[in-house]
């Protein structure tokens, strides 16, 4: 399994590319997949910044995830990550968000055990994606699945963004329209 670090180049890379920009909401990762991403040369090319809403009032109050909905579900939640990713995005005017919360141990909480992980992606025109994840190991293992996976998450929402382009753009069947 290759690096987040090489995840992070790819991403970053992809992002350039189009003139785009990437914000940060983390909780459960502590500000690690911000870390993985500015560990690249050129990286603020592309990253505008990130939040480690560590506090569900840091959640509430800086990203403006519905205080009602952390009330009623926790900060264990895929709406609560779609949230985060959505409010990081507009607090640090990025064109794509990104958000991580979960349980990294090594207890429980809320009512979660150990290894439940919500990723988030937000981007322009609606496109996003949230992914709940159930993985296994210690608390650093954990972490550290966790940014792979929304940096995958991200590359797939790209990627997936390219190919609605092109079909739009090429009629859908792959060659190009005279």
């Amino acid at each position: 399994m290759s690096g987040p670090g090489s995840a992070a180049a790819g991403v970053l890379e992809m992002l350039a590319g189009r003139g785009q920009s990437l914000a940060v909401a983390e909780s459960l990762t502590g500000g690690l997949v911000a870390g993985a991403l500015t560990a690249v040369p050129g990286a603020s090319r592309v990253v505008r910044g990130s939040v480690t809403a560590y506090a569900t009032e840091v959640k509430r109050e800086v990203l403006g995830v519905d205080g009602a909905l952390l009330a009623a579900r926790g900060a264990v939640d895929g709406e609560v990550a779609r949230q985060m990713a959505s409010g990081v995005r507009r607090v640090l005017g990025a064109d794509w968000g990104l958000a991580t919360t979960g349980v990294a141990g090594p207890d429980p909480q809320d009512g979660h055990p150990v290894g439940t992980v919500f990723v988030a992606v937000q981007g322009p025109d609606g496109a996003g994606a949230v992914r709940r994840l159930s993985l296994a190991g210690y608390r650093d293992r954990i972490r550290q699945d966790t940014i792979r996976a929304v940096l995958a998450l991200l590359l797939s929402e790209l990627t997936e963004n390219t190919r609605a382009q092109d079909t739009e753009q090429h009629g859908g069947n792959g060659c190009l329209q005279p």
